[in-house]
């Protein structure tokens, strides 16, 4: 009966999340902060993204946003290539890779993307936590403010970090929107905003999101609303490399055990009743485990688990234990890694990533997918062109005899240079009168509408359908060849 309630007790963690109470509130998570060789390197690498972050938008190719994800027009822009809804299949494929590449990436290294490079915790952990620290102190000092009545420290303090929160989450806003609608766009709504009410409304919305989420709603955000937390069950197999506690080095767990507490028997080395290799017999006499049940590795966790209780929903992969873990070993002169990337086959067989037939099966789609992708982004074309008859009308007999149909053509710029076009007929003699210009002209990332009539004789003409191929040309270049059905009468002889 006892050995059951030891299991109840130990499983216990599956029931329930760290960051509600049995009561059903919320539990604050108050970590203390980490230090160590991996967060440092982790510090190094939020610096070089959060400095790509701020810095792209101002960024320019030709005139254009390096990168731009304009839904409400259907712009794209991606290195400098604008994406037009024409090229809705292109980014329909490559949406697909990198979801196929996510997976694949997940399968073999586990949530290291949701550690190191999320922007939801590299703001969290590497921007708005630090301030916390810096505002508040450790751990220690923050439960003891949270439990403080309003005082002026408290009040001080408080206000502070609401002040600064609020701050950084209006610039990340400004930033996020200038990915949406450009830098250039950014700027003339800020100097103009007596312009752009309705804009500055919904900036002031979206500071508002990123301030909760920074302020009260924090890791909720990977446990409850990211889908990609969710799919990790699915994911993660015995061979996938994730932070993992050694079991098998550090079980049974057990308390550090003083000198005195040793009962060494050995008789070649007592002098004055105590042991003089009392550190090399350590292990020998007392049957225990690396792990001195510290806790360390649970106090550092921003998401409240024992990484000892294996992988689980909220772990994301941030390394904070390994640092902690890591540091306790070296002060009890033990070897470091008892937590560590590793995957569960390494740990308990003690073998290296296996490529098992998943992971083959899902490299195989990715290099299917991404030889898609290079085909269809080389044949991509700068031009998209929709020719289409005017709807409603057949042919016109002319006074001189030819029979004329009227067309439609829609043209789309995907280039950075506005660019004049001309249209030729191919296949058939005949005349190709635009209205209203001579000429065409499409604006650098821009539609262009134009109607034009294609005139030919009748003796060219030998079916009530006859195919025309008509020629787009660029200072007397061919860009592109067309194709439309002229209509004349049903029979001719």
């Amino acid at each position: 009966m006892a050995e059951t309630i030891d299991i109840i007790h130990e499983e216990s963690f599956r029931d329930s999340i760290s960051t509600i109470t049995k009561e059903g509130k919320r539990n604050y998570i108050t970590p203390k902060k980490p230090k160590g060789k991996l967060y440092n390197l982790r510090t190094w690498f939020s610096i070089a993204y959060l400095v790509i972050f701020f810095t792209l938008p101002f960024i320019k190719v030709n005139g254009a946003p390096l990168f731009m994800f304009n839904v409400l027009e259907r712009k794209f822009i991606f290195f400098g290539v604008t994406f037009w809804p024409q090229d809705f299949f292109i980014f329909a494929i490559g949406f697909l890779t990198f979801m196929v590449f996510v997976i694949l990436f997940t399968v073999v290294f586990g949530r290291i993307f949701c550690g190191w490079a999320c922007p939801q915790t590299i703001f969290m952990e590497m921007v708005f936590r630090k301030i916390e620290y810096w505002i508040d102190g450790d751990f220690t000092q923050q439960k003891k403010l949270r439990a403080m009545p309003w005082n002026g420290e408290k009040i001080r303090k408080r206000t502070i970090k609401f002040i600064v929160f609020f701050a950084i989450s209006f610039l990340i806003a400004n930033f996020f929107l200038a990915y949406l609608i450009s830098m250039d766009e950014l700027i003339g709504y800020i100097t103009h905003p007596s312009a752009h009410v309705g804009t500055f409304i919904s900036l002031l919305v979206f500071t508002t999101v990123f301030f909760f989420v920074y302020w009260w709603f924090r890791e909720q955000v990977c446990l409850v609303v990211c889908p990609y937390g969710r799919l990790q069950g699915v994911l993660l197999d015995k061979n996938s490399i994730v932070v993992a506690y050694d079991h098998k080095r550090g079980e049974p767990r057990g308390k550090l055990k003083k000198e005195e507490d040793h009962d060494c028997k050995c008789t070649d080395c007592k002098e004055d009743g105590a042991c003089k290799n009392i550190a090399a017999k350590f292990e020998e006499y007392t049957r225990q485990g690396d792990c001195i049940d510290c806790f360390a590795c649970v106090r550092v966790c921003p998401t409240g688990i024992d990484i000892r209780n294996g992988t689980q929903l909220e772990c994301v992969n941030c390394t904070a234990c390994i640092d902690a873990c890591d540091d306790i070993m070296l002060k009890v002169d033990k070897p470091k890694g008892l937590i560590r990337y590793a995957s569960e086959n390494s740990i308990t067989k003690g073998v290296k990533l296996v490529l098992n037939r998943r992971i083959k099966a899902y490299s195989a789609v990715l290099m299917l997918l991404l030889s898609l992708l290079v085909f269809l982004l080389a044949s991509r074309t700068d031009l998209d062109v929709t020719l289409m008859r005017t709807s409603g009308m057949t042919y016109t007999t002319l006074p001189d005899g030819r029979l004329s149909n009227l067309y439609n053509l829609k043209i789309a710029n995907k280039t950075h240079n506005d660019i004049d076009f001309s249209l030729r007929l191919e296949n058939l003699p005949g005349e190709i009168e635009t209205v209203g210009s001579n000429g065409l002209t499409v604006k650098k990332g821009d539609y262009s509408h134009l109607q034009f009539f294609v005139k030919l004789k009748k003796e060219d003409i030998k079916n009530w359908k006859t195919e025309v191929k008509i020629g787009v040309f660029e200072d007397n270049k061919k860009i592109k060849t067309i194709k439309a059905k002229f209509i004349g009468p049903e029979v001719y002889n």
